[in-house]
């Protein structure tokens, strides 16, 4: 797969589990060539992962190349004039377009200019594009800006019409079109709230459908349902948790990629006390908390307290934003205590009467709403069947962050410990060790190389023979550096890789083949890794060269003993973590 749009996420390993989610919407556009598909919204918190999962999505139909073409764009939260949208949503569209068609990558990090798709369009007698680029450079001169527009929100359906080809349009972050779009050239006065209103009737496109996110989402439905009508878009809930598996193949690989160690233990206490929150294991593992150390129990609840309690760590920062939005309007002590009570007691919902006397708070009903009502339009409570029903948000994050920041406020709760409450939970971890070690069996099959690549870097020093039977070195290592995928060139030219090199300070470098098959590896095999252990031998003379081979479906006879003839350590599974 080629990744011609640079994913939010950086390194395409990051982004782990969402199966069901890739599984749901792969069926969706399966359906768009059959005119069968409604428009979406993706509605989630932010840092919940679906601008990299909307991103994927658009790498998959571009690497495809198939009958669904996309088109992606961000809507930052940054002021722009009205006719300056219009030419960079424009060149946008098209280079994406022409990037399809070409197979070239180029167009897609560096938006051709209207010249240039004007160009494209004439030598290619793409019509469309041609007539486009005039229209808009007309109506910019004659300050036609409204027409501009038109031209270019409708220009997916309308390409997808005349040249009968089927376009996904993706808006990420589709509510700040009514919050940073100005009529002024200088982007003063108010912006222009009504701008979401133009895709009013090409939200019902079927042979252009829209997929659009958002972070603040009652902001966002609030938006949807005043300009695009209700039922116009399919609302789909992104959960930002995965589940624990998912979450702790997360930690492996974000320790992999930060070149974080961890241990199988803490990788086990990570992913417990980040809740399997992909975006929060991450601000673990690049942390600045002093003392980080993710190899023992008294660094991660270290690590994971500091995120949580101090206001200048990432997660605390993002989690602030959110919080900044609701407290300046209710910023009073009845408004926190409300706010932390339903993020407390998240499993229930709440009235206004409910919540005066759970919490004897000397205001009126009346008032008591109108605070929830603020809290919900800031996207941190929710409504429930009833309009006088409320609940606080299903985010173990959020909960924390705000029992850091107001339980010492507030007099009816004793200050919070979390660090302590970190260390119990530990500890019930170590009461599930049984089912916790099949989960990680279950889990090797498909991140063996990143589990012992991080055994590696984690242990202080270790005798290979630890890890593989038939080593004939049993020297102990102190490890130094840990790559994986290690890209090998054979004199003839042929490329190969070696699955892990690990180099020790005592001049010794381990090499590692990995086969994760259900079915036992054959002597073929084993010979070709011989083959690459013996080239990496030959292309670094000054290293010893210490080979292992880890096969989840076990050896053959005949691959067992070219094995041990060959000095080459061998394992079915991973001894130490």
């Amino acid at each position: 797969m080629q990744y011609p749009l640079e994913e939010k996420i950086g390194n395409p390993d990051l982004l782990v589990g969402r199966d069901r989610e890739f599984e749901n919407f792969g069926r969706w556009i399966a359906n768009i060539p059959k005119k069968l598909s409604k428009s979406r919204v993706i509605l989630a918190r932010r840092k919940s992962g679906k601008t990299s999962f909307v991103q994927r999505i658009f790498n998959r139909l571009w690497s495809e190349n198939g009958e669904v073409i996309p088109f992606y764009i961000d809507i930052p939260e940054s002021k722009i004039w009205y006719p300056h949208l219009a030419i960079k949503y424009y060149r946008v569209f098209a280079s994406q377009y022409i990037s399809f068609l070409e197979r070239d990558e180029s167009p897609i990090d560096r938006p051709l200019s209207l010249e240039k798709i004007r160009e494209y369009g004439v030598s290619k007698s793409v019509m469309p594009l041609l007539e486009d680029v005039d229209l808009l450079i007309h109506d910019e001169k004659m300050r036609r800006h409204d027409l501009m527009w038109d031209t270019v929100c409708a220009a997916p359906h309308r390409y997808a019409s005349v040249l009968n080809r089927r376009f996904l349009v993706m808006i990420d972050e589709f509510q700040n079109l009514s919050r940073y779009v100005y009529r002024d050239e200088k982007c003063e006065g108010k912006p222009d709230e009504t701008i979401p209103g133009s895709f009013h009737s090409l939200s019902e496109s079927k042979i252009a459908p829209m997929l659009v996110t958002g972070s603040y989402m009652s902001w966002l439905i609030e938006i949807a349902g005043k300009y695009l009508e209700a039922g116009r878009l399919s609302e789909i809930r992104m959960n930002p948790y995965l589940t624990p598996e998912k979450g702790l193949e997360a930690v492996y690989r974000y320790s992999e990629a930060y070149d974080e160690p961890v241990t199988n233990e803490t990788a086990l206490m990570i992913g417990r006390l980040c809740m399997s929150d992909p975006f929060f294991i991450s601000c673990v593992m690049q942390s600045s908390y002093g003392d980080r150390d993710l190899t023992t129990e008294e660094g991660v609840a270290g690590t994971v307290n500091y995120e949580i309690t101090d206001r200048y760590s990432e997660m605390s920062r993002t989690w602030g934003e959110y919080i900044q939005l609701t407290l300046p309007r209710v910023n009073d002590r009845n408004a926190k205590k409300i706010l932390l009570h339903l993020s407390r007691h998240s499993d229930r919902y709440w009235t206004p009467e409910d919540l005066k006397g759970a919490l004897n708070l000397e205001i009126g009903t009346d008032v008591i709403r109108e605070k929830l009502n603020l809290l919900v339009e800031a996207d941190v409570i929710e409504w429930g069947k009833s309009d006088i029903q409320f609940r606080g948000l299903q985010d173990g994050t959020l909960n924390l962050i705000l029992r850091s920041r107001f339980e010492e406020e507030i007099a009816t709760f004793v200050p919070p410990d979390l660090k302590r409450e970190f260390h119990e939970e530990i500890g019930k971890l170590r009461e599930e060790r049984n089912r916790l070690q099949g989960v990680l069996n279950n889990l090797t099959g498909k991140v063996a190389e990143i589990q012992i690549a991080s055994a590696f870097r984690s242990r202080k020093r270790f005798a290979l023979s630890d890890f593989f039977r038939g080593v004939r070195d049993t020297a102990r290592l102190n490890i130094t550096a840990v790559r994986r995928r290690v890209p090998l060139q054979r004199e003839d030219g042929k490329n190969m890789e070696l699955d892990i090199v690990a180099g020790s300070d005592c001049g010794r470098t381990v090499v590692v083949e990995v086969k994760k098959w259900k079915t036992p590896v054959g002597k073929a095999v084993a010979e070709d890794f011989a083959e690459k252990a013996d080239i990496f031998s030959e292309q670094n003379p000054d290293r010893t060269v210490l080979p292992a081979f880890l096969s989840l479906g076990g050896f053959r006879k005949e691959a067992l003993k070219l094995c041990q003839d060959r000095g080459i350590g061998t394992a079915e599974r991973i001894e130490h973590f």
